[in-house]
């Protein structure tokens, strides 16, 4: 008996996964709850396991395959027995009874069966109900839609399957032989067949963008084509910051078990900053403003796949021992890959800090459909007035992109230099002023 392993809901609005890489080869032995594949969204990465123990009997869609959630990506043998080389007294029990025996092509049956059955030509002209089962959802939908016979369309897929793009494709050359009108059931702006690469140089070398990269720049470039960006600047004085980091470092660390970082100091201001100014923590939809009474802190992390941003639920509510320790958790999952979907959905505004690496100065981008983003920088020490003196003193710049659309400018000022008065006083994020 037969079960088929299906990708599963993969959370709130993915629809779609790449197969990144299979944990089991056909005629593997799984048991109950093993790593079978690892699906890649666009957001996190998941696992998929068995439901039942057997032997894994075939893959449906190979690495690098695009599935959609009820896809087919496999199935399990629950009778069958895995495969491999007998050993020992059951070798003895299976060898040939002569030499003669042995030089039989018996041994080797198994790899050869696929091509024992040669279909007639006419038999590969009309596909059987099977073949047409082995059609991934999303190419089944589009050949009945458009009722097309699947025979007649060229496949480029593995083992001769169809894909999503040879239909596509063949609209498209359907629609230009009869002058140009493609069938009304076919996508409105469908993706276009792409040229044939050029050749690359000897020291050129073309990957393939990952599910992940790929939804990052379409995001990217939603938040610019969508929101009316714009970016306003102000600078910090990190010295009562550092200071106090320094006196209470030590103690900290003993009550809790992990370091006083920035971050914390600028979740708790933006917490202030919030709170007088509820623009930055909503968000539009259509026609209307929606405002956002909790406050999700999404905390960009950078990882060897991209960029992501868990998110810290609850954040006016946390202590600074809380959010250092939740945000170290976080980008230690992050950059191992074991986020879970919730840990990445529903923030209400992001802060970004590209001074670890070194940034002076960025105008961050959006993470729709929030309307602020914090972009934090390196610290240096440069000269400042203080007063009617000059002193050295450790600055960092500070760059807060908005929503105009929602946000004014006066909201965005006030909201930026909420958050410099709490660095540079930090008395003040305790007192909530």
């Amino acid at each position: 008996m037969a079960e088929e392993i299906v990708v599963p809901a993969l959370g709130e609005s993915v629809t779609e996964a790449t197969v990144a890489k299979w944990f089991k080869s056909p005629g593997d032995a799984v048991a109950v709850d093993e790593p079978l594949l690892e699906l890649e969204t666009d957001k996190v990465s998941v696992e998929v396991n068995a439901k039942s123990a057997g032997v894994l009997s075939e893959i449906v869609a190979d690495a690098g395959a695009e599935v959609e959630v009820g896809a087919v990506l496999g199935r399990i043998d629950a009778d069958g027995k895995a495969a491999g080389k007998p050993s020992g007294a059951a070798a003895k029990a299976e060898a040939p009874a002569s030499k003669t025996e042995s030089a039989a092509p018996e041994p080797e049956a198994p790899k050869s069966r696929p091509e024992a059955p040669k279909p007639a030509p006419a038999d590969v002209a009309a596909p059987s109900a099977g073949a047409d089962m082995a059609l991934a959802p999303a190419v089944r939908k589009l050949v009945e839609d458009n009722r097309l016979d699947p025979a007649k369309i060229p496949a480029s897929g593995k083992d001769g399957r169809l894909t999503k793009g040879d239909v596509l494709a063949y609209v498209e050359r359907q629609g230009a032989e009869k002058g140009g009108t493609a069938p009304m059931a076919v996508p409105a702006a469908p993706k276009p067949v792409p040229a044939a690469p050029r050749e690359l140089g000897l020291r050129e070398e073309r990957v393939r963008m990952t599910r992940l990269r790929r939804r990052i720049a379409e995001r990217l470039k939603e938040a610019q084509n969508t929101a009316a960006m714009l970016t306003t600047f102000n600078e910090a004085d990190m010295s009562a910051v550092m200071a106090l980091r320094n006196r209470l470092q030590d103690g900290f660390v003993m009550k809790h078990g992990v370091k006083l970082g920035f971050m914390s100091f600028f979740v708790k201001a933006c917490m202030v900053a919030l709170r007088e100014v509820p623009e930055v923590n909503a968000e539009i939809s259509g026609d209307d403003i929606i405002y956002k009474n909790h406050y999700d802190i999404g905390v960009a992390v950078s990882t060897e796949n991209g960029l992501v941003v868990p998110v810290l639920r609850d954040a006016d509510a946390m202590s600074f021992a809380e959010i250092e320790s939740k945000i170290a958790d976080l980008a230690n999952r992050a950059r191992h890959g074991k986020l879970a979907m919730e840990d990445l959905t529903g923030g209400t505004f992001t802060i970004t800090n590209g001074g670890i690496f070194g940034s002076l100065l960025s105008t961050p981008i959006l993470n729709p459909p929030q309307s602020g983003i914090l972009g934090m920088h390196a610290i240096v020490k440069r000269p400042v007035a203080v007063g009617d003196n000059i002193e050295i003193r450790p600055m960092m710049n500070l760059a807060l992109s908005y929503d105009h659309r929602i946000v004014d400018g006066r909201e965005a000022v006030t909201f930026l230099v909420r958050v410099k008065e709490c660095i540079e006083q930090p008395e003040r994020i305790l007192l909530d002023i």
